[in-house]
């Protein structure tokens, strides 16, 4: 897979401007060598090579500067230069630094086209600035007016220099930004000009007493020693600036799908390489990965300029594998050579003592820097880190991925068949439908008494491996019960849904062998569609199950859901007109759930649930009630009941010096009314009740599903200080790095996982995963479903903040908590007078 590059020409178009470049080069020093009647042509041999001995050192040497952040790098030709314009002849001084750059390039193996290029740019620039000193004077005097025909010179010399490197850059990169061009040029004639005024005042030290130059000796060496140790401390700070940035980063994305991104990317800088690269190996169900970051594309790409050699031998030998000008051996060196690269670094990334991957580096850049022993363990450090961000990223997948799927048959599981009909509810093309097919596996208990549960366990999986097989490419198909498989897909109609569950089932009645026994198997097949049986996934896949156990009463054994299948649906729709009686009269009652924090048993709030106890119906289940206020435009006024009376008893309990926090659910639907907050701090002012003594919490889906329209909610009930929770956490698909974003206070850990982490080793390992995550995040973590003191015990002991469930009690009336803090608990003084209540021990 590639991603979008920046456009590249090939390095050889460079000689599109060397020519040129060389021509001007001609035509400058033409007029010049004519006009120069009054001097020698060639200068001294001795001052001849004293200027080459200092146009050597200077072209060999590079300062390297921070300023504000941002590096300078400084090269010192114009000192030379100023000089030379004084004691050299025009020829002399072209030969001395055409001589002295040769030597330079050769030592350092440029390319060809770089070696012309930068040839070419030099003579230019330095005839440029022989015309014009020459034009105006020969350059004998020292006088004020001389110093201006040099700034003039040198400062032609590095124009034309910078606006050669400019054009070379724009035809090979496709183009230069007029910022670039700024940033690239301005520098470089300050620095000209800086250097410029150096080499007056050394010639000016000089012309005044030969004897000056010991002295300016001294000092350049004195600078050579504290830059060399200025440029050691500048590297180690940067070094380390750059792995505490890189290692932060790491942490922040390891779980957001970006951390190959911000890696590379940050690497290639780091290290100043060509190319970074990082490799992971195929391993279980994660198939191979190689991507790249290089320096002139703007995304990653799937290409590795590493030779296989060098990977291989740091897989086979755990250890670090460096090749370069001063690194390895002649064998890795003849491989570079080969695959024409000049340095690598390959650094493999451990898990134990298994080999998980490889981060990869090649090709320092600029031509003579090469890397070193520093580069080596900079790239380990970093190894090190990506590793453990790999691993974590990893196991969190795992985690996610086992909770979402069977662990017997491989499926999906319930969860992640509800998830996904949530998202197919949500996008539906006219004309079609979202069919929920239902299959039942008859027999299943007589084959587990007569034969053994592990002769089930294979019946099971051969049935989800031919469902598999047999399913359209587009279905999913998930194990949602014991003995039950569900498939969804979109479908033209009922029609073709009846006519494909028709064709599975006979399908899946084929003969299954087992070893000498052979078992045929039969099913009972429920049909529910979206949107003609509903938009709720859980609605759906009951309506389904309904649908699958009359399927067990007709001949046919496939059955299509109708309304007169489900009384409890048919009761909803008669349930509008006395809801909305029942909130006029106050016929809901409000019940309270007590919060503990399990460090201290300490009771810090309840939770408020409506309920409803209907004269004909008896009583209405939560989901049914909250659904009929939804469909009929009654939410507001139910969520507004449940407040009053939450904070009316929150007075209450404050003006008792018993304070206690109290928590309402919301829906989903009220995080999109623009005028909920504003109706919430009104009645935080009407009672009297401090904010953070209100937790709402909001389903997970609720923050998830549409993630930008409920955010200028939540952010204003966050700025008037009410807690926000995440209710039911870990059944949709956001992760804890997604709602650290949201202003929420609060994690509520799903009761499935709870409840099953006693016995289930996978929900053990994700509500400790979950109770980590959110205190390292700073968020409270709330245990839903507490029903045991072995689930206790668990959740006490990997630091689970407070505990909520029928341990320490069911949702009580006012009354019937009044008579339970009485019985349960204990008061105990509190520093500012007030008192808290503490249980005496857990029933």
């Amino acid at each position: 897979m590639f991603r979008p590059q920046t456009v590249r020409r090939p390095e050889n178009v460079a000689w599109l401007i060397t020519a040129p470049l060389a021509a001007l080069a001609v035509i400058l020093v033409v007029p010049v060598v004519a006009n120069h009647n009054h001097r020698p042509i060639f200068s001294p041999l001795p001052v001849t090579l004293l200027f080459l001995g200092l146009f050597l050192i200077v072209e060999a040497t590079e300062i390297n500067l921070e300023v504000r952040r941002h590096a300078l790098r400084i090269t010192l030709g114009e000192i030379p230069l100023v000089l030379a314009l004084f004691y050299l002849s025009p020829l002399t001084l072209l030969a001395v630094r055409i001589a002295a750059l040769a030597l330079v390039q050769t030592r350092n193996r440029i390319i060809p086209v770089k070696f012309a290029f930068n040839l070419a740019n030099i003579v230019a620039g330095n005839a440029a600035a022989l015309l014009i000193a020459y034009s105006f004077r020969p350059l004998h005097d020292t006088a004020p007016s001389t110093w201006l025909v040099v700034f003039a010179a040198v400062g032609a010399n590095v124009l034309s220099t910078v606006a050669a490197v400019i054009g070379v850059i724009a035809l090979i990169q496709g183009g230069m930004s007029v910022r670039r061009v700024l940033r690239t040029g301005t520098p470089s004639l300050v620095v000209g000009m800086i250097t410029t005024t150096v080499g007056l005042v050394i010639l000016l030290a000089v012309e005044r007493s030969p004897w000056a130059a010991l002295l300016i000796v001294v000092v350049a060496a004195a600078l050579v020693v504290v830059y060399r140790a200025y440029a050691q401390f500048l590297r180690q700070h940067k070094s380390l600036t750059e792995i505490y940035d890189l290692t932060r980063v790491i942490a922040e994305t390891r779980n957001d799908g970006t951390l190959a991104d911000v890696l590379l990317g940050r690497v290639r800088e780091l290290l100043q390489a060509e190319c970074a690269t990082l490799w992971l190996p195929a391993q279980a169900r994660y198939p191979e990965t190689l991507l790249s970051a290089r320096v002139d594309d703007t995304g990653l790409i799937d290409l590795s300029a590493t030779p296989e050699a060098l990977r291989a031998r740091a897989v086979e030998t755990a250890a670090s594998v460096a090749a370069g000008p001063r690194l390895g051996d002649d064998e890795l060196r003849a491989i570079l050579h080969e695959a024409g690269i000049k340095d690598a670094i390959v650094v493999p990334m451990r898990s134990g003592s298994a080999v998980i991957g490889c981060l990869e580096v090649t090709n320092r850049l600029h031509d003579r820097a090469t890397f070193g022993a520093d580069d080596i363990r900079l790239v380990e450090t970093v190894a090190a880190h990506t590793a453990v961000a790999v691993e974590n990223s990893r196991l969190v997948d795992r985690l996610r991925f086992d909770a979402h799927h069977d662990s017997l048959t491989g499926l999906p599981n319930r969860r992640r068949m509800l998830a996904a009909l949530e998202e197919a509810v949500k996008v539906r093309a006219p004309g079609e439908v979202v069919a929920i097919i239902q299959f039942d596996v008859s027999g299943l208990r007589d084959v587990n008494e007569s034969l053994g549960h592990s002769a089930g366990d294979k019946l099971l999986a051969e049935v989800a491996r031919r469902l598999r097989t047999l399913a359209p490419p587009a279905a999913l198909v998930a194990r949602v019960g014991g003995d039950e498989f569900a498939m969804t897909l979109r479908m033209v109609g009922l029609d073709e849904a009846a006519e494909l569950a028709g064709e599975l089932r006979q399908a899946l009645q084929d003969p299954m062998e087992f070893g000498s026994l052979t078992l045929d198997v039969d099913t009972a097949v429920g049909i529910a569609v979206h949107p003609d049986h509903g938009s709720d996934p859980a609605a759906l896949l009951q309506r389904a199950d309904v649908a699958t156990h009359a399927a067990k009463t007709v001949f046919s054994a496939v059955q299509i859901f109708n309304l007169g299948l489900e009384s409890r649906s048919a009761r909803r729709l008669g349930l509008a007109g006395d809801l909305r009686r029942a909130l006029e009269n106050d016929e809901l009652e409000v019940v309270f759930q007590p919060k503990v924090t399990l460090s201290g048993r300490q009771l810090v709030g309840v939770e408020c649930l409506a309920r409803w106890d209907h004269g004909a119906h008896g009583s209405v289940a939560p989901e049914d009630f909250v659904a009929v206020a939804e469909h009929t435009g009654q939410l507001n006024r139910l969520t507004e009941t449940v407040l009053r009376e939450g904070l009316r008893r929150c007075r209450q309990w404050a003006d008792a010096s018993r304070p206690l926090n109290v928590a309402v659910n919301l829906s989903s639907r009220t995080l999109l009314d623009p005028g909920f907050p504003a109706r919430v701090s009104a009645l935080l002012d009407e009672y009297g009740v401090p904010p953070r003594q209100l937790t709402l919490e909001i389903s997970e889906a609720g923050v998830t599903s549409d993630s930008e329209r409920p955010l200028p909610t939540l952010r204003r009930l966050h700025e008037l200080g009410v807690r926000l929770a995440v209710d039911d956490f870990g059944t949709g698909y956001s992760s804890l790095s997604h709602l650290r974003k949201l202003p929420v206070d609060e994690v509520k850990i799903d009761r499935a996982f709870v409840q099953g982490m006693a016995t289930d080793p996978g929900d053990l390992a994700i509500v400790r995963a979950v109770v980590d995550l959110s205190r390292h995040f700073g968020l409270t973590v709330v245990a839903e479903g507490v029903e045991s003191e072995l689930t206790l015990s668990l959740l006490e002991e990997i630091g689970c903040d407070i505990g909520q469930g029928f341990l320490f009690s069911r949702p009580l009336s006012y009354d019937r908590l009044e008579a339970w803090f009485a019985a349960q608990t204990e008061p105990e003084p509190t520093s500012v007078g007030g008192e808290v209540r503490r249980l005496r021990a857990v029933p």
